[in-house]
């Protein structure tokens, strides 16, 4: 059945500035804190004694119940209302936030990340949709769009600053508790300004088997990733907990198969430029995430950086990428697709090969930037024509769920990539310490956090350049004949 969206009232239509206002008020407190924690990552394990292997849980409790999580949020804004669905998540998303600041054990603050993102998977969706059927008019959506998309480039690099100027000046705690005054804010102005509207659909039910098996099945799968280490890959817990993983996911598939109204509808799957570009998305995805997370390790414990001025040190990333998303909206119209994804990719992949020598006595400028600059113009370049491969090819009424699978792929991606980073650094680290005491012990302590941070950019490299292979085998320039590449370029950028 068509789905037609329910307008918002039209008497409410003299705010429509102030309701896009709202929605990214809150989106950018999701986006913020995807990166504000980066930097904060050392204060963090040294505060409630975060392991090396564990500590990657700050990040991924959060990016795996999000990603999880994210398509049955926007299917429930549609049912539910999308204005019931926006308060609930910023809601959860504050209080969240506020227990996360006051965690006391490690434990209690991955509780308070996992109910963070699965605030966020309900409040962004339901945030863009409000703005959709707020804005109606072509040319004032555009515009709506254009204000929802620098929030999203930017709140990224803000999110390094303010994270790294927070843990310096005050303590790691408050880079949570600044969500609290933006989500009451928030709230208070949504009740007053924002009307409900909801999808106009013959069946109100939603797939949350399908949600939480799947999110059990990563998350699972993460774990048993992570205790490898100390269980042992061949170990009969690390089988155990990879076979419940791969079971849970094929409950997950039996689950979308037979449902009235799926989370997921596998056979958007047949749609080759879709699958591909979900599939490298997740692999460079996995490279990504594990770059900022060792490289803000070794700018703070092996270079001595404070957390401001390793925030700081992020900030031609964030440059990079804009630079390589504007050339790819001028190179794909000349070059194609698939060309500009695989330089861009390979550009990346060298910049992380770059990173994979940096030194225990490195500077910034000689040994880190070299590798961050082609990395991030790199990123920029494939993201653009990623995101028209998978958008690009599906008709009008799976637009949405092509979306929030590119979006899904991208959050469980990073997810899993760095437990398998993390976990060959602290297995790398730990075998060049076994045995090694006395008066050595400490210079061979950092030397020993480098040289894993060395295997964990090759194996980076190594999934980049993995993207950069399965691309072109499987997408031809026959799939992406009909893509109508100028109008879709505008709209990658933008997106």
């Amino acid at each position: 059945m068509t789905e037609e969206l329910a307008a918002p009232p039209t008497s409410r239509s003299a705010n429509r500035w102030l309701i896009l206002v709202i929605a990214c008020l809150a989106q950018f407190m999701v986006v913020l804190d995807a990166t504000v924690v980066n930097v904060a990552l050392p204060s963090i394990q040294r505060g409630l004694h975060f392991s090396p292997a564990s500590l990657q849980w700050v990040v991924n409790a959060y990016t795996l119940i999000f990603g999880g999580f994210l398509l049955l949020g926007g299917r429930a804004g549609d049912l539910i209302g999308r204005k019931r669905l926006f308060m609930v998540g910023t809601a959860l998303f504050s209080a969240a936030s506020l227990l996360n600041g006051l965690a006391q054990t490690s434990g209690m603050l991955i509780v308070g990340r996992g109910l963070q993102g699965l605030g966020g998977a309900l409040l962004s969706p339901a945030a863009l949709s409000i703005i959709t059927t707020t804005f109606t008019e072509q040319e004032d959506r555009t515009k709506a769009l254009g204000v929802w998309s620098a929030i999203a480039a930017g709140g990224g690099a803000v999110g390094l600053i303010l994270g790294g100027a927070l843990t310096q000046l005050a303590s790691w705690p408050w880079i949570f508790i600044v969500n609290v005054p933006v989500g009451v804010a928030t709230l208070l102005a949504t009740v007053r300004f924002v009307p409900e509207s909801r999808a106009d659909v013959g069946h109100r039910t939603f797939d949350l088997a399908g949600a939480i098996t799947v999110t059990g099945g990563l998350v699972v799968l993460v774990y048993a990733i992570v205790k490898a280490q100390s269980y042992g890959w061949g170990s009969a817990r690390t089988l155990g907990l990879i076979a419940a993983a791969l079971v849970l996911l094929a409950v997950f598939v039996a689950i979308e198969r037979r449902s009235v109204a799926p989370l997921i509808r596998l056979s958007i799957f047949r749609i080759r430029t879709l699958a591909a570009a979900d599939v490298v998305l997740l692999l460079v995805a996995s490279g990504m995430f594990g770059m900022f997370f060792f490289a803000s390790l070794y700018v703070q414990e092996i270079l001595g950086y404070s957390p401001l001025r390793a925030g700081l040190a992020f900030l031609p990333v964030t440059g990079g990428i804009v630079v390589g998303a504007g050339l790819a909206q001028q190179l794909i119209r000349r070059a194609g697709i698939r060309n500009v994804a695989m330089v861009g990719i390979g550009l990346a992949t060298a910049g992380m090969v770059v990173l994979a020598r940096v030194p225990v006595h490195g500077t910034y400028a000689g040994d880190l930037l070299p590798g961050l600059v082609p990395l991030s113009i790199g990123m920029g370049l494939t993201f653009v024509p990623i995101t028209l491969l998978a958008t690009g090819g599906v008709v009008e009424n799976d637009a949405g769920l092509a979306s929030g699978l590119f979006n899904t792929a991208q959050q469980v991606g990073g997810s899993l990539g760095l437990a398998i980073l993390s976990t060959l650094a602290a297995s790398r680290t730990s075998d060049l310490l076994h045995g090694v005491h006395g008066a050595g012990a400490a210079a061979a302590g950092v030397a020993a956090r480098v040289s894993g941070y060395h295997v964990a950019f090759i194996a980076a490299a190594v999934m980049l350049a993995a993207g950069a292979v399965i691309l072109p085998l499987v997408v031809r320039k026959r799939h992406v004949e009909n893509l109508d590449l100028e109008e879709l370029a505008s709209s990658a950028v933008a997106a």
